[in-house]
């Protein structure tokens, strides 16, 4: 996909702040460490990286219940296999 850098930007940053939200709401976490783990799950990019976005394949939620529960969170954790209102209201 070809992204412009301003599209590309605000997805980034709303990627972020799905992934901060659940990492405060499941994880527990501060806000200033719920976003250091954004940062590190979804940093930004440069134009020219061949793969750039590539993250966006999966949305926040799963990547941020990867994070916390590992890969069997869909098997020991069914509740959470898809995202709550809660979560969906922030996009």
């Amino acid at each position: 996909m070809t992204w412009s850098e301003t599209e590309y930007v605000a997805y980034l940053q709303g990627e972020r702040r799905a992934y901060a939200w659940v990492m405060r709401r499941y994880g527990g976490m501060t806000l200033t460490e719920s976003w250091a783990e954004a940062l590190g799950a979804y940093p930004y990019e440069s134009s020219d990286e061949p793969y750039r976005g590539l993250v966006f394949h999966d949305d926040a939620w799963h990547w941020a219940m990867l994070a916390l529960y590992g890969h069997g969170y869909t098997v020991e954790r069914p509740e959470l296999v898809g995202p709550p209102a809660e979560y969906l209201a922030l996009g």
